[in-house]
């Protein structure tokens, strides 16, 4: 704090010269001043070279906990895929080691149109390829716009294909498709494969699985067939309203995998590793509640005063909640990437840039 003080009572003395240097006549009082203003920067200087060094408690704390070290070789792969979010392109290093960019996202509106899509100018990747998704997180938009019979269809396959034109290819991410629509989802992709033409790449997202299912909504071998890559979503082994437990275990992971090298193509396959964790806590504080549970739930918290806010009882109190936490850190995704690497997988990707450990980096190398 004192640093700032003294910058800006410099800045102030400052700015008063220049307000007099501007009345100033005649060539020997803006000598003059043009000298003083030289000593007052000087002195300025100084005044920050002396001053105390400022309070870095509200800089990002310095990490504390001791993480297993990796150990060994770095990892090599042919292709190695990263997903980065508009909006948080200063997160991506176009030195890093990624072969293909995919641009998230790109979303749709119930008249088959393409909404906030990403401006390809903003993300620099160098001589990385990048891919625009395209997503659709809503279960009956998903409908809606891939069954032909409601007539937006062929308007949203005309605007990927437009809106592809400054990219290297398009991803698809529709992780909602309702289970009656699975023939519909096909055609689409089929149809917009076609419309892509061969000059761009085409790659389709599917979740994990460990055997085909019944009326499978993503078959991974019918997909491939319409798609350049499969990107296998190999995360949220646990989610969000889940028991505790690993986004990627790596046994969980290894039985994604070997169904996912039966059923596509080793060219055609991408494997996905999390940087991302996932916290739960034993007790959910938030919600609605009845009366009587509001009770007992201000009796065991030991409330002694309820006050009332325009005629509304409010009540406050802090109590104790344990959290169970699974993340992902170098040590951990690079024992993926090993495990991988040694069933013979060729490709590799991450959700999503940005949330890695930093250290991950050091172990990932491009296959030359």
């Amino acid at each position: 704090m004192a640093k700032k003080i003294f910058k800006w009572t410099a800045i102030i003395f400052f700015m008063f010269f220049l307000c007099t240097l501007a009345s100033a006549k005649g060539k020997g009082d803006i000598e003059q001043l043009s000298e003083t203003t030289s000593e007052l920067a000087e002195e300025t200087e100084l005044l920050e070279e002396e001053a105390p060094e400022e309070d870095i408690t509200e800089k990002e704390p310095v990490q504390l906990y001791t993480l297993r070290p990796v150990e060994g070789e770095p990892v090599s792969f042919a292709e190695t895929w990263g997903y980065v979010s508009a909006g948080r392109e200063d997160e991506y290093d176009s030195s890093l080691p990624i072969t293909d960019v995919c641009y998230f996202s790109a979303e749709i509106n119930c008249y088959g149109e393409l909404t906030s899509v990403p401006v390809r100018s903003k993300l620099k990747t160098g001589k990385a390829r990048c891919h625009l998704v395209i997503v659709c997180d809503s279960r009956s938009l998903t409908h809606f716009v891939i069954n032909p019979d409601y007539g937006v269809r062929k308007n949203l396959l005309k605007q990927i294909v437009k809106a592809a034109v400054p990219y290297d290819g398009v991803q698809i991410d529709f992780e909602l498709v309702p289970a009656r629509d699975r023939k519909h989802f096909l055609t689409f992709l089929a149809d917009l494969r076609y419309m892509l033409g061969q000059a761009k790449w085409f790659t389709v997202c599917v979740p994990a699985r460990f055997k085909r299912l019944s009326d499978d909504i993503y078959p991974y071998s019918d997909i491939a067939s319409y798609s350049d890559r499969v990107f296998v979503m190999a995360y949220d082994e646990h989610w969000s309203t889940s028991a505790p437990g690993p986004v990627a275990s790596v046994e969980w992971s290894r039985k994604v995998m070997e169904y996912a090298i039966k059923a596509i193509p080793e060219k055609k396959l991408i494997m996905g590793i999390p940087f991302y964790g996932r916290f739960w806590a034993a007790q959910a504080t938030e919600g609605a509640y009845y009366f009587s549970r509001l009770n007992r739930m201000m009796i065991a918290n030991g409330v002694e005063e309820i006050t009332y806010e325009d005629d509304i009882p409010k009540v406050q109190y802090t109590t104790q909640v344990d959290v169970t936490g699974y993340f992902n850190d170098a040590y951990s995704d690079v024992t993926l990437l090993r495990m991988y690497k040694e069933a013979g997988v060729k490709k590799i990707g991450f959700w999503r840039v940005g949330q890695e450990d930093p250290e991950f980096w050091n172990w990932l190398e491009i296959k030359k």
